[in-house]
């Protein structure tokens, strides 16, 4: 009897255990950086893959019908991030980025002995943010701003570059 009772004790309280942290099988995340395409009609993409609680690498796509834009017309790069917040997979996070942009510039700018106002950069940056996401750990909100500077830059073009967003994401 008193095996039996033991046996149900360690069962319940693992039970118990187990269900008082959540799991946390949702290592994808898809966002729309909505802010963005509001201010500018930027479409920009990204794609987190979390390998910890804490740590995630990502990347980022994005395309402008206006090439003459502050970061061109299109872009692609990837992103490492540390969460420092109290809730795994949230909170204010710091991040490493690269990103190679192309674009155009207005022919005023351009000194009249080249031949062409097109321009494609490598940039590296860093960048900080705040990301909240749903108790069901399914929908989240994100605010980001960053900085980078251009490895190459051509002698008309700018040396940093900067990037921002408001973003909306959906883990799976």
């Amino acid at each position: 009897m008193n095996k039996l009772l033991v046996i149900a004790f360690l069962s319940i309280g693992s039970l118990t255990y187990s269900q008082a942290y959540r799991n946390y099988d949702q290592n994808q995340e898809l966002k729309f950086n909505i802010g963005l395409f509001l201010a500018t009609t930027t479409v920009e993409g990204s794609y987190e893959y979390f390998f910890t609680e804490d740590t995630s690498v990502g990347g980022t796509l994005y395309f402008d019908n206006t090439p003459l834009d502050y970061n061109g017309n299109f872009g692609i790069g990837p992103n490492f991030r540390a969460y420092f917040g109290y809730a795994p997979r949230s909170g204010f996070f710091a991040e490493a980025f690269a990103l190679y942009y192309t674009g155009e510039l207005d022919e005023n700018y351009v000194n009249p002995h080249t031949l062409k106002n097109r321009y494609n950069t490598t940039a590296l940056g860093i960048g900080l943010g705040h990301k909240f996401v749903t108790y069901s750990q399914k929908f989240s909100l994100e605010f980001n701003a960053g900085i980078g500077r251009n490895i190459n830059p051509l002698e008309y073009q700018n040396t940093f570059m900067y990037r921002a967003g408001l973003s909306i994401g959906f883990r799976f």
